[in-house]
């Protein structure tokens, strides 16, 4: 697991974006965190790292976006399905044996019905006085985010508070 903390939300976008340097098409990341934790900030940092021009949004009301960079970016929020047979409705499985990158907001709640592949991004609130602090959770999980673990923490030492 790497800890790490950002202080603003410029900094979360910039954790993503080194991030998405060590991405692989067929990724998936599970995006975890209050509402208002900086889910959507952390798309748009991975998003625009990768090079898509479009606008991110929190894709809350149509349940998934796509964006276009250097590699496709499939942008979905699980946090209106109550329940994991409508997951059948966001056609995963097509998603994720894509050439793309996926990420998940809201992704614990549908985590059954995913592979056993992913790196889980945790976003909490920080430091009750320091409004735009957010401690980031990594947990990999699986084969493919496991072997990239150090290189991850590697790239990550700018933020990272404890040790890898």
């Amino acid at each position: 697991m790497i800890e790490a903390r950002t202080h603003e939300v410029a900094q979360t976008e910039a954790i993503a974006a080194v991030i998405s340097t060590l991405c692989r098409p067929g990724d998936l990341l599970v995006l975890v965190g209050e509402l208002g934790a900086g889910k959507t900030a952390f798309t748009r940092g991975f998003a625009t790292a990768l090079g898509a021009a479009d606008q991110v949004t929190s894709p809350t009301f149509t349940l998934a976006n796509e964006y276009r960079g250097r590699m496709r970016i499939h942008h979905l929020d699980a946090y209106r399905i109550g329940h994991l047979d409508e997951v059948r409705d966001l056609a995963l499985p097509e998603l994720l044996d894509d050439d793309a990158v996926t990420l998940i907001e809201w992704g614990d709640t549908i985590a059954a019905a995913l592979p056993n592949d992913y790196l889980e991004v945790r976003l909490a609130y920080g430091d009750v006085d320091a409004v735009e602090d957010r401690d980031v959770t990594l947990r990999c999980v699986g084969d493919r985010w496991s072997a990239r673990s150090r290189a991850l923490c590697s790239a990550l030492a700018d933020w990272v508070v404890t040790p890898c």
